[in-house]
């Protein structure tokens, strides 16, 4: 047998350097075509190898390789791992704006020097006049673009600066060119090869297709408590929580931990430091789920991330079909978990408000995309697979929530055929919506100046809603009766096999789409919990005596101990441990753990004498939507600032900021404020309201301490302070 020597040869530099033995997927016929001086497109999936392409060829070739990257985070993961492989540690060095002047110049050194194979540059430096000027006096092997999807204003990441590359190239000296996305819609991809100059490039697609994925969308309705019941059954498994706002990706991250859960956040707005502590924490497997915006991910080489679950949809499908790609890139199971409400598309497209009409009518077309997507019935695999252009035949991918709960079908020749001919008859030159609207009879600005409200189509499906004819538009797009012209912002037109659908109808079958539930308008993280359930009175009682023993073996007013709204919510929730306890309003953990054990003792034994079923919500504890501000409030307090800064710089009242005070010490936390106290209230009155609270107070009310002590001597305010003081010092 003949052995080829070259694709020989290759092998062994892959072994040399890289330690594989056999190359994936189209790497090798890539890496062929880079080494021959040809520009290369690379369409691969996450996880398919697209960075072996650039690397080896860079190792193998003359010169030094310009790679061209969009993220500071991910040139340095690149380099550390390339310099890992290979132990010259020149031979990878990455150019931005966070080297300093020394640095800065051991890059061009081992640049000039020949040391260096790769250098990673961001699009803002390659157009900096300085960094021209040194890359026109080196040789330059071959340029790399990875992530060129930004070059697209249809790709989900769009970067203006990405436009400027080729410009930049032709004035530092051409050389062949490899653009490597794992992302592209035929549109975007030949977006990219038009704007880089090379149309005429060798194309390598592989498919987008990961058969160990599962795709899933549920309504967005508590959908916190099911991704903590979630996170519980896959106990230590990794995992990825998507949210749209660095708000939310706090709040979600808090929530979580206090659900006993090993939880970090990641976002853009976060301490360069902090971010890549979490990302590393993440990535060494010290906490299980890292909670993100879209700033996190692009370039993470985990393998082993079991859930992605996105809390909010993503704008786009490209985008959606990355963030997903980041689950089970070693082939293991990869469970991807979307939350969606009509109501967060609304907010997404509020934000678009303000942008360019263009910028806004391209916004708005990969929004319907994803709307499309999460609410068709048909397989998730079909429909995402047929978006970036590719066909899959199977009838059931088994591995998607339609394919394995199939909804209802339906014969929809007659629909079809009134989609098909209303297109027609406004000469293929009007969006869906418009179909739509022509459909049901609706006589919109456009209807009426087109005149297409005299069609004989017009108000022939007006028996059914925009839903059901939405459904049969994206169903004929998929199954290509119709396609959609992108270039025109996605102008329907019929295909040759609609056309013949026309001349010759046939028996077709459509399926219903999901109706989602709606989340309630205040369904948000850190909502408290379902408390509506109806107090036991007996219950009450037995605490309400509990905590008057307890009261006096310790000499303390009964409220310190617990006030009526805790033992209240106690009769509701029934705590049988410390931990439950600490989710009882009123009550944290330092209060739980000074006086919590006999109340949960009692409980405990009350619900296994009487046989109660305890309410299941007690399965997901709430974080106050406030916590954050509780945070502040605490550790100003520690650094001992006046409270009236402490109010003015998050804008509150002294009577609100009071109210935030009073919780923090109601649910056990001690906080001193004698610093302030000593300033604002005389030695004398300080020891009378203590002295009151200490002994005659048989309640906590500010109305009765008010008539005990004497309104005119006292204010509202010195006697809340000193209560916090009492309640704190006395209680926690």
């Amino acid at each position: 047998m003949n052995v080829n020597t070259s694709e020989l040869s290759l092998k062994e530099y892959l072994n040399k350097y890289f330690g594989f033995n056999t190359f994936k997927g189209n790497q090798e016929a890539i890496i062929h075509n880079v080494l021959t001086g040809n520009d290369t497109f690379v369409l691969m999936p996450t996880g398919g190898g697209k960075s072996l392409c650039y690397q080896l060829p860079a190792l193998i070739l003359d010169g030094t390789a310009i790679i061209i990257s969009p993220l500071i985070a991910l040139m340095k993961n690149q380099v550390d791992s390339m310099r890992a492989f290979v132990l010259e540690e020149g031979i990878a060095h990455f150019m931005n704006s966070s080297l300093n002047k020394t640095q800065l110049q051991k890059v061009r050194q081992d640049v000039t020097n020949g040391v260096t194979k790769m250098l990673y540059v961001a699009p803002e430096s390659l157009t900096k006049e300085e960094n021209i000027q040194f890359l026109k006096q080196i040789k330059i092997s071959f340029y790399a673009i990875d992530e060129a999807h930004c070059i697209s204003e249809w790709g989900h990441d769009f970067r203006p600066e990405y436009r400027r590359i080729r410009p930049i190239i032709n004035e530092i000296g051409t050389a062949p060119i490899i653009a490597l996305t794992a992302t592209a819609t035929p549109k975007v991809q030949h977006d990219i090869q038009k704007n880089l100059g090379m149309l005429n490039a060798s194309v390598f697609k592989s498919s987008f297709n990961r058969p160990n994925l599962y795709y899933e969308v549920r309504p967005k309705v508590n959908a916190v408590k099911e991704i903590i019941k979630y996170i519980k059954s896959n106990q230590g498994k990794s995992g990825i929580i998507y949210c749209l706002s660095r708000k939310k990706v706090e709040e979600m991250a808090e929530i979580l931990k206090i659900n006993g859960i090993k939880a970090l956040p990641y976002h853009a707005g976060m301490d360069a430091a902090t971010r890549s502590e979490n990302q590393d924490k993440f990535l060494m497997e010290e906490v299980d789920v890292i909670v993100a915006t879209i700033a996190f991910g692009m370039g993470i080489d985990k393998p082993d991330v079991r859930f992605v679950i996105h809390y909010d949809i993503p704008k786009s499908l490209e985008g959606y079909y990355q963030e997903t790609g980041r689950a089970g890139r070693d082939g293991g199971e990869g469970q991807c978990i979307t939350f969606y409400s009509y109501k967060d598309i609304q907010k997404l497209e509020k934000f678009m408000q303000g942008k360019p009409v263009s910028e806004q009518e391209i916004g708005k077309q990969l929004l319907l995309e994803t709307v499309s997507y999460a609410e068709s019935s048909m397989c998730r695999r079909k429909t995402l697979l047929n978006y970036f252009g590719e066909e899959y035949d199977e009838e059931n991918c088994n591995s998607c929530d339609n394919c394995l709960h199939p909804k209802t079908q339906f014969e929809g020749k007659e629909e079809l055929q009134m989609v098909l001919e209303t297109v027609l008859a406004v000469n293929q030159k009007f969006k869906a919506d418009h179909i739509v609207n022509i459909l049901l009879g609706n006589v919109t600005a456009a209807v009426k100046s087109y005149k297409h409200n005299q069609l004989d189509t017009f108000g022939e499906g007006a028996e059914k809603d925009s839903r059901f004819w939405n459904s049969i538009i994206r169903q004929a797009l998929v199954m290509k009766f119709l396609d959609k012209d992108i270039e025109n912002y996605g102008l329907l037109f019929i295909t040759p096999k609609g056309q013949e659908f026309i001349d010759k109808p046939t028996d077709v079958l459509f399926t219903l789409d999901h109706e989602y539930e709606e989340a309630d308008d205040d369904e948000s993280i850190g909502m408290p919990m379902d408390r509506s359930g109806a107090v036991d009175d007996e219950l009450l009682a037995m605490l309400k005596d509990l905590r008057k023993k307890m009261a006096k073996k310790k000499n303390l007013p009964p409220f310190v101990i617990f006030q009526d709204p805790s033992l209240e919510d106690m009769a509701i929730q029934y705590p049988i441990t410390i931990e439950e306890l600490h989710s009882i309003t009123g009550v944290g953990a330092g209060k739980a753990k000074r006086f919590g054990q006999e109340f949960v003792e009692l409980i405990k034994a009350y619900v296994e004498d009487k046989d109660i079923i305890r309410p299941q919500d007690m399965v997901v504890k709430s974080v106050a939507t406030k916590s954050l501000l509780k945070v502040y409030i605490i550790q100003s307090i520690d650094r001992k600032m006046d409270l009236e800064d402490i109010a003015n710089a998050k804008n509150l009242e002294m009577d609100e900021l009071l109210n935030e005070i009073e919780a923090i010490v109601n649910s056990g936390t001690k906080i001193n404020l004698d610093y302030y106290i000593n300033q604002v209230i005389d030695e004398d009155k300080q020891e009378e309201i203590f002295d009151y609270f200490r002994n005659e107070a048989e309640t906590e009310s500010l109305e009765e301490a008010l008539v005990a002590l004497g309104d005119e001597d006292y204010t509202e305010e010195e006697i809340r302070l000193m209560r916090i003081k009492f309640l704190s010092e006395m209680g926690n």
